[in-house]
């Protein structure tokens, strides 16, 4: 049985096809805020490999999740819009409207939060940098913050006179000219506010999404757990626990 997952963020759209619990097929390209756009070039390819159920993750608006529900009707077969709820297979949702939370930080929580002993941080490294917390099975809420290119993008913008070129990010010492100090600026001040939010509360800490990597080198002492495809793992455990 294959199944068809989406993830349909605020600037690109992921996919992966499974089998068995295998990853047969992914990818992953920018939407230009045009998500149903770009689904409609990838639906031919979907009809030819007999998809059989499909879920999705979509923070988009109504709007575009209609028209993105419609172009997968296409397909004929059962899809699935997970949707956060106060109360799921377990996990009670931290907003006291949930309809707020991003669906994405839901899932990625679910797919983890399982131990009612065991409290959690949960640190999605992509467009934004989002952290989300759980004590145990109570998911507590979190905090939302711009990533590292973005940061530097914002720089780029309002500065004056100041030419900030691509870099690596990856050194936390002073920076020795301009564009050594914005990237290892940008960079301190994000592993120092994951830092506090540990050092105020110890939890295992979960890192997902390209950048988990870089910011594992700097949190070693909180032995991170990296966490490849989490939004696909929540998004998994939803479908099998739909009532």
């Amino acid at each position: 049985m294959k199944n068809l997952w989406l993830d349909i963020g605020n600037t690109r759209l992921k996919y992966w096809i499974t089998q068995e619990d295998q990853i047969l097929e992914q990818g992953a390209e920018l939407h230009l805020q045009s998500p149903a756009d770009l689904l409609l070039g990838l639906i031919q390819h979907f009809k030819n490999l007999n998809i059989q159920q499909i879920g999705v993750s979509s923070v988009q608006d109504k709007k575009n999740n209609d028209r993105i529900r419609r172009l997968l009707k296409s397909l004929n077969v059962p899809i699935t819009f997970a949707q956060v709820q106060a109360n799921y297979a377990g996990l009670q949702c931290g907003y006291e409207q949930p309809e707020q939370l991003g669906i994405d930080r839901w899932l990625q929580v679910l797919a983890v939060a399982r131990n009612p002993e065991q409290n959690y941080c949960v640190i999605s490294c992509g467009t934004a940098l989002t952290i989300d917390l759980a004590d145990g099975l109570q998911h507590l809420g979190g905090y939302i913050l711009p990533n590292l290119y973005l940061q530097r993008d914002s720089l780029i913008q309002n500065t004056k006179g100041i030419k900030i070129p691509d870099a690596a990010f990856d050194e936390l010492g002073p920076g020795r000219n301009t564009i050594d100090a914005v990237h290892h600026g940008i960079l301190l001040g994000l592993v120092s506010t994951i830092e506090k939010v540990l050092q105020q509360s110890p939890r295992q800490l979960i890192l997902t999404g390209g950048d988990a990597p870089v910011f594992a080198r700097y949190l070693a002492e909180y032995a991170p757990r990296i966490e490849n495809d989490l939004l696909l793992k929540g998004l998994q455990y939803y479908i099998q626990h739909q009532p």
